[in-house]
């Protein structure tokens, strides 16, 4: 569960704002699926009270903005992940042999200095 990204305010993440820079809008959905990095959490409070600068204009959500919830198969799912993840005697693949550089996803591998 996310927190609303207020500073100060500690409550559960309801609604998602997206600021559209070029139309000078400010938009609030419902929660987004992922968090990104160019939106903000908001809790209930936060959603409905949100004010823009002057000349800017707010979209939002018409219907009631509801915490996601998960459903019984997601739950089992998640906790089942997290005590696999936890435990001291799972076995941890090697997926091949580690080369001294590369690229794996966003990530770059350098060597060392002096080394190459």
């Amino acid at each position: 569960m996310r927190r609303c990204s207020r500073t100060g305010c500690t409550e559960l993440a309801v609604a998602t704002l997206t600021y559209v820079y070029a139309d000078s809008t400010a938009v609030v959905g419902p929660l987004a699926t992922q968090a990104e990095p160019h939106s903000y959490d908001l809790c209930t409070a936060h959603a409905h009270r949100l004010t823009v600068p002057r000349g800017w204009e707010v979209v939002r959500f018409e219907g009631e903005f509801a915490p996601p919830q998960l459903e019984g198969d997601d739950l089992t799912a998640l906790a089942e992940a997290v005590r696999e993840a936890g435990r001291v005697d799972r076995v941890v693949e090697a997926a091949g042999p580690a080369p001294g550089t590369g690229r794996r996803g966003h990530l770059r591998v350098l060597p060392a200095p002096g080394e190459d």
